[in-house]
């Protein structure tokens, strides 16, 4: 611990700290501008959400002192305490928090103040995780450690998921992308990502019915078919097996549309069949070979046909009738625009209606007669669209990529697997909220609640943030202080 306190801000990164500022002093101005009232003009006043979210700014301020002035070994040391301490908060607040829009994820301390913990968990999982990461001979291919590392991510998810609170749930699969940066296979990303692309071109066709064929299915069977093509060239080198797989589908292909032409059967199964063949002959060529990543890539395959099926399945019984009526709205199954489409078509009108340099500080008019639900929440970036345009909303943006970009280089110059750990796991939340939330304004993902980082209302949002950036700070600040 240095004797003189300055060092921790000589060494801290001051250009991380100017766009946090800049943030959250264009949110500050954002809300305002969201929640005018003609009546009620007071940039201060606490009864109002711009005077409640300046008091924030000030509770913010002190945190970041706090947290700068503590020892830079605190966070590492006390990792596991404060994860747990967030667990239990999580669960205490399952059982106490009363039911608020059909989720019991806030804790009342006041009539004016509630506290989502939520919003707390996502620094401690990152501190816990970081911890665990940095520990002697620490190896994420090894079995025990990714589960171990998995764990630490999926209890506050399942806690989270008690609280029926999706959005926040769904914000820890951005952990993902930390481990993919330790070493998890590549297989394991995409895998997750196919899993994406199955479910959305599943959902989107599956109502289309071809020659007694659903197309959904058909199409993410042809997509598994190649992948696996594509995967034999280019990242197995084989690019003679390739060929002949795809000459085994052409010829099939064929084939089954001559017999189809005198007796009509499901063309799915035909390929399913070609999957099923091709992984059973992966198996035994990895065999040959002694090389076990064809038998993965059989695996992937089998597991994708597994979930191709299993779609409709969760679709219904997994998920709520709300969320089901949110993502076929995203997808373009239903047109709901007096429900479940509502806060996204008032969304698109109050943004494409700012034009290109937008109607001014409060001169917005879908934001003013407040037509657009949340729109000092969730929804906070289209009241950016409106009064400041596409320059305005260009410029949050580039504020944004410069904010992850910079956070990615402190990230990779971190002398420790701790600070580079908990820093990636900054990045990846941080990502993941900005690209959601803008996304759910804009109409291109389903409506999941979760608030822009600093811009969007809200005390436990903008604490959490705060906790999140700085400790990250900290941590990167101590790498160049006297022991």
């Amino acid at each position: 611990m240095p004797n003189n306190k300055t060092s921790i801000w000589k060494f801290v990164d001051w250009f991380t700290i100017i766009l946090y500022v800049i943030m959250v002093a264009a949110g500050w101005l954002s809300i305002y501008g969201a929640s005018y009232d003609i009546d009620n003009t007071g940039f201060f006043d606490s009864s109002g959400r711009p005077g409640m979210q300046l008091i924030w700014i000030g509770a913010s301020v002190a945190l970041i002192f706090m947290i700068m002035m503590l020892d830079k070994h605190f966070f590492e040391t006390f990792a596991y305490p404060i994860d747990a301490l967030a667990l239990l908060l999580l669960l205490v607040t399952v059982f106490l928090a009363p039911e608020i829009k059909g989720s019991r994820s806030w804790l009342v301390i006041t009539s004016s103040i509630r506290l989502q913990p939520a919003e707390f968990a996502k620094f401690a999982t990152a501190l816990a995780l970081a911890k665990f990461m940095n520990t002697y001979e620490f190896n994420l291919l090894k079995g025990k450690d990714f589960i171990i590392s998995t764990l630490i991510v999926l209890a506050p998810m399942l806690c989270i998921m008690m609280q029926k609170e999706t959005g926040s749930t769904l914000v820890f699969l951005a952990f993902a992308l930390v481990f993919y940066r330790e070493g998890m296979s590549g297989y394991v990303l995409l895998t997750s990502m196919c899993a994406a692309i199955f479910f959305i071109v599943e959902l989107k066709y599956e109502s289309l019915i071809w020659n007694f064929t659903p197309v959904g299915e058909l199409a993410v069977a042809c997509i598994i078919l190649a992948i696996i093509c594509i995967m034999l060239r280019f990242v197995l080198k084989e690019p003679v097996l390739s060929n002949y797989f795809w000459g085994i589908i052409a010829f099939v292909c064929v084939l089954a549309y001559i017999v189809s032409l005198f007796y009509a059967f499901n063309f799915v199964w035909v390929a399913v069949g070609l999957i099923i063949c091709f992984s059973f002959y992966l198996v035994l060529y990895s065999i040959k070979k002694i090389v076990w990543q064809y038998a993965l890539l059989a695996l992937f395959a089998l597991i994708s046909v597994g979930f191709l099926f299993s779609v409709d399945y969760v679709f219904d019984e997994a998920l709520e009738p709300h969320q089901q009526l949110r993502i076929k709205v995203a997808l373009g199954l239903e047109d709901d625009p007096v429900g479940a489409g509502y806060n996204v078509n008032q969304s698109k009108i109050a943004i494409g209606s700012g034009g290109f340099s937008g109607k001014g500080f409060l001169n917005g008019t879908q934001t003013k007669l407040k037509y657009v639900p949340e729109q000092d929440t969730d929804f906070i970036f289209c009241t950016v669209g409106e009064e400041f345009g596409f320059l305005g909303s260009s410029f949050v943006l580039l504020i944004y990529g410069m904010f992850l970009l910079r956070l990615i280089f402190l990230a990779e110059r971190q002398d420790t697997t701790f600070g580079r750990v908990y820093g990636y796991s900054v990045v990846s939340i941080f990502f993941f909220h900005a690209i959601v939330n803008v996304g759910m304004v804009t109409g291109l993902t389903p409506v999941i609640g979760i608030p822009l980082p600093f811009f969007s209302y809200g005390g436990s949002s903008l604490l959490g943030f705060t906790i999140l950036l700085f400790v990250f700070l900290r941590i990167d600040s101590g790498r160049k202080e006297s022991s």
